[in-house]
């Protein structure tokens, strides 16, 4: 192609053809999306990525008009890749969902699943609670299809980002989704390591109830009680209640916790993070309780 004026007079064109007037009843689209596919492909060559993405979003839009949905949903993938790299975030979360919308149509999960994971990549910096949410949805599409397997590291991901952003009790919570899909998917030692990970979450943000329920929980599961993340999380737990901080630090550098995935690692290697001498008599202070309650009847 010759000076950098040619994609722009494709674009014309293509406008040209998609317009109706009096000598044009009806729209061109199947010329016009050829005019902007290669409009699109010469200004990312030529690193105009604002007119590149703008061709894209109209190729996409002109395959969508061809009854052709994976194309269209391929166009709207690389303009959300180009708003990417113009750092216009609210525009990359837009494309990767509406990418995965025309995948969704195709009746295909895995790139309308890969599309929202993408997009959540892209966003983890700059806008974390977005990421989150493309990646919850991401999982959602997955398992809508019985594809849970395929979103375990779905779950990891958004569960880094909430710990990124100090929302331990939602981190948790992903982990214990990991948990139920990996259950669904027979996949033993995922979800043993994601109860072990829900609890070190847990107790790191010194919440030591949630940790003791949610190890309570997990013990209704066989293939827990069975486990090398099981005694790791009961010998934490013994060693919380007995206020034993030096056995607290010993049981986190153990192999159990270092299997786990990196963000958990470096939580559990910071236990314990708060006052643990207080659980004991906390337990005391509780069986008192209810006799007094009695003494009043």
């Amino acid at each position: 192609m010759g000076g950098s004026s040619d994609p722009d007079k494709l674009v014309a064109k293509a406008d040209k053809l998609t317009k109706l007037s009096l000598t044009r009843w009806s729209a061109d689209w199947r010329s016009a999306t050829v005019l902007y596919e290669q409009a699109a492909n010469a200004f990312r060559v030529a690193r105009e990525n604002e007119k590149a993405k703008e061709a894209f979003e109209k190729a996409s839009k002109g395959q969508e008009m061809l009854s052709s949905p994976w194309d269209a949903a391929k166009h709207m993938e690389s303009a959300a890749a180009l708003a990417k790299e113009l750092g216009k975030w609210n525009e990359v979360a837009d494309f990767y969902r509406r990418a995965s919308e025309l995948y969704v149509e195709c009746g295909r999960s895995q790139p309308a699943s890969d599309a929202l994971a993408k997009g959540a990549r892209a966003l983890e910096e700059a806008d974390p609670d977005g990421a989150i949410q493309l990646y919850a949805d991401a999982c959602s599409i997955l398992e809508e299809d019985g594809r849970e397997q395929m979103a375990f590291d779905l779950y990891r991901a958004a569960t880094n980002v909430h710990i990124k952003v100090e929302k331990y009790a939602d981190a948790a919570d992903f982990m214990l989704k990991l948990g139920l899909a990996a259950d669904k998917s027979n996949a033993t030692n995922s979800q043993c390591k994601a109860y072990l990970s829900a609890i070190v979450i847990y107790l790191y943000a010194h919440d030591f109830k949630e940790a003791e329920k949610c190890y309570n929980d997990c013990s209704q599961v066989d293939a827990f009680l069975r486990s090398d993340q099981y005694r790791c999380a009961s010998k934490l737990l013994f060693a919380y209640r007995e206020g034993d901080v030096e056995e607290i630090k010993r049981t986190a550098q153990s192999s159990a916790i270092s299997h786990l995935d990196n963000a958990i690692i470096k939580l559990g290697r910071k236990l314990p993070t708060g006052d643990v001498s207080s659980l004991k008599t906390d337990d005391t202070k509780e069986e008192e309780e209810p006799l007094d309650e009695n003494d009043l009847t």
